[in-house]
């Protein structure tokens, strides 16, 4: 710029009044960025304190099996001579805890237990508890574990929690048991969503 050339007073207030105008659009800017953030951050409060909680809540207690090697009758009906065939179960026991944290009765009424195998997923339908107590019976080795079975047929009231033990059989192997990939129980309600737990502790043999 020329020494010679002076700025009006006026080329000097429109100056001052771009540098203005750029301040304020940055201030304005930085206070949307701002309120956006804590728009995003009150909506994600919002969600997670009014999410609704699932109806009902549990945990596996414990699981241990049974494997059962047993033979067909060497007869028929008429007394005659057959060939006896070999049969392979696995007797699954879990006792389980069940809570209803909902505001209205949850009513069970079916227990899967799902195993996958080695050839995919196997899934076996819990026994009734009369079925239940007739196993120790059927086996009186295992008498010793016998204890309150789970109704498949429960209900739960708000805020109460149930345990018991059921049993479910798959039929296979030992070999084919040991060689699972991943086990878990899954508890049906009437018009609720399937409750499905997973074990936390070791599965043993008895």
């Amino acid at each position: 710029m020329s020494l010679l050339h002076q700025e009006t007073p006026d080329q000097i207030d429109d100056a001052a009044r771009g540098e203005e105008l750029t301040k304020g659009s940055t201030h304005l800017i930085r206070a949307g960025i701002v309120a956006a953030v804590l728009v995003s951050i009150a909506i994600a409060i919002y969600v997670t304190t009014n999410e609704k909680k699932p109806p009902a809540t549990g945990a596996i207690l414990d699981v241990w099996v049974h494997p059962l090697h047993t033979f067909t009758p060497g007869y028929d009906a008429n007394g005659e001579t057959l060939q006896q065939d070999a049969l392979d179960h696995i007797l699954v026991f879990a006792r389980v805890s069940l809570h209803n944290q909902g505001t209205v009765p949850l009513f069970l009424h079916q227990i899967m237990t799902n195993a996958t195998l080695a050839d995919g997923p196997h899934t076996s339908y819990a026994a009734t508890r009369t079925d239940y107590d007739r196993v120790f019976i059927a086996y009186p080795e295992l008498a010793a574990q016998h204890t309150p079975g789970l109704p498949v047929d429960a209900t739960i009231q708000p805020g109460q929690t149930i345990e018991g033990t059921f049993v479910s059989s798959f039929r296979i192997t030992k070999k084919e048991w040991d060689a699972r990939k991943d086990l878990n129980f899954t508890f049906a309600f009437q018009y609720q969503p399937s409750l499905t737990l997973t074990p936390q502790a070791a599965v043993t043999e008895r």
